[in-house]
């Protein structure tokens, strides 16, 4: 049985180190804001803050999927846990 979560992330790109920075309380719900040291070009951030995610989740890269926002430094995503 698989288990979603949807998690509205912030990337800050160009950053020193790959983090999470901050997690934001909003109307919404929350934002996780996470700085990434990649460029935010040709997708570079987007596999950096995938390939984070997957090793602070323990979880396969294949499991992590940006749903929108993959030009935007707003994003969401899908994380399934088996």
């Amino acid at each position: 049985m698989n288990k979603d979560k949807y998690l509205r992330i912030k990337v800050i790109p160009k950053a020193e180190k790959n983090c999470i920075s901050e997690i934001i309380e909003d109307e919404e719900g929350q934002t996780i804001k996470i700085r990434i040291k990649a460029p935010p070009e040709k997708g570079k951030a987007n596999k950096e803050l995938i390939k984070f995610l997957s090793n602070e989740f323990s979880l396969p890269k294949q499991n992590i999927e940006i749903i929108s926002g993959k030009t935007s430094q707003l994003k969401l995503l899908k994380i399934t846990w088996d």
